[in-house]
C-alpha cells in the first residue's frame, strides 16, 4: 500500500491523546490474564467496553493534556504516512471517510463523519473506561473510533498475522465498517445477548468485514467520480492478502484453539476466519455495499 508523496492529510480526523492523563474512575481490566480474557472477548467488537462489562461507568473520552499529540505536529503528508505508523493511520482514516461520505449518501442521506481517537494504556469513552487490552473498538454512543497502536504488534505476535500496513488498514476500516452501521441503524442487532456462527453479534462483524473490502475495492479512485488521483496511489494483492491474513488471525476458532485449546462455535461473537476472509473478500470483489448483507 502506497500513499501519494504530495497528498494532503486531514489531522482533524484523529484525535491523539497518547501520554495524556485520563480524569476519573478505574478500568476493571488490567494486563495478565484479566487483558487476554478482555483482548479475547473485546477484540473487534465494535460496541464498546460497556457492552463487554469491561467498564467503571460512563468516562468523558477526554484527557486533562495533550502535549503529545504527535499525529498534529508530525502528520502533513503522504509521504509522512509512508513513513509513520500513526500518520498511516491518519491517512486510512482520510481514505475511507472520503469514501464513505459520496457512497453513504447516494445510498441513505448525509454521513456523519467520525474521529478516531489513538490513545495508550487507557481511556475514557461514552461506553465507559477501556484499556489497550480490549483491542481496536468503535463506541456508538460517541461515534468515534479507539484505537491503541501498540495493538497492531499484538496481531503479529500474539495472533500470528503477518501484519504490514494494509493488516493495520483492515483494522480502521472495519472499525469504520461499525460506524455506518450505527448510521444505518444495524448495529444494535448485535446487541440481543446471543452468541454463537450463526448470531447477530456475528453477522454484524462479518458485514464490518465486508464493509472494509467494499472500501479497499475503491480504495485506488477518486471518492466523487471514483476515477483519477487518490490518498491512495497503490494497492496491489499482496496488500489484499495481507487483510484477508489479518482477517483469519482474528477469527473466533483461531483465538479459541490458540488459547484455551479447543474451538466453541456456540460461543462465537465474531465469526470463523474463513467466514471473516470470505466477507472481506465478497466486499472486495464487488465493491457493493449492498452484497454485504449478512442477515440473509
Amino acid at each position: 500500500m502506497q500513499f501519494d508523496d504530495d497528498a494532503d492529510l486531514d489531522t482533524s480526523e484523529v484525535q491523539d491523546v497518547r501520554g495524556s492523563r485520563i480524569p476519573g474512575g478505574r478500568a476493571t481490566v488490567g494486563g495478565g490474564i484479566a487483558g487476554l480474557i478482555a483482548l479475547l472477548l473485546g477484540l473487534f467488537f465494535g460496541v464498546g467496553p460497556d457492552q463487554l462489562g469491561l467498564s467503571s461507568g460512563n468516562e468523558e473520552p477526554t484527557a486533562t493534556s495533550s502535549s503529545l499529540a504527535q499525529v498534529q505536529q508530525t502528520c502533513h503528508k503522504g509521504r509522512d504516512a509512508n513513513s509513520k505508523d500513526d500518520c498511516r493511520i491518519v491517512a486510512v482514516v482520510n481514505s475511507v471517510q472520503d469514501f464513505w461520505r459520496p457512497e453513504f449518501q447516494r445510498r441513505q442521506g448525509a454521513y456523519s463523519p467520525a474521529q478516531t481517537i489513538l490513545f495508550s494504556g487507557r481511556t475514557g469513552t461514552a461506553c465507559g473506561t477501556a484499556t489497550s487490552a480490549v483491542g481496536p473498538f468503535y463506541c456508538p454512543g460517541d461515534r468515534r473510533v479507539y484505537l491503541d497502536l501498540g495493538f497492531f504488534d499484538d496481531l503479529r505476535t500474539k495472533f500470528g498475522s503477518s501484519g504490514g500496513p494494509f493488516a493495520q488498514a483492515y483494522v480502521v476500516a472495519h472499525e469504520y465498517g461499525h460506524h455506518v452501521q450505527n448510521l444505518m441503524g444495524t448495529l444494535r442487532r448485535s446487541q440481543d445477548g446471543r452468541t454463537g456462527r450463526d448470531s447477530n453479534a456475528v453477522k454484524v462483524e462479518l458485514q464490518a468485514d465486508c464493509y472494509a473490502g467494499v472500501w479497499a475495492r475503491h480504495a485506488t479512485r477518486s471518492p466523487d467520480d471514483r476515477t483519477g488521483k487518490t490518498l491512495i496511489s497503490r494497492l496491489d494483492d499482496n496488500d489484499i492478502r495481507d487483510g484477508l491474513d489479518a482477517a483469519a488471525a482474528v477469527g473466533d476458532d483461531r483465538i479459541q484453539e490458540k488459547f484455551q485449546g479447543r474451538v466453541t462455535p456456540e460461543s462465537w461473537t465474531h465469526g470463523s476466519a474463513e467466514q471473516r476472509q470470505q466477507w472481506f473478500y465478497e466486499g472486495y470483489r464487488t465493491g457493493d455495499m449492498g452484497r454485504c448483507n449478512t442477515f440473509r
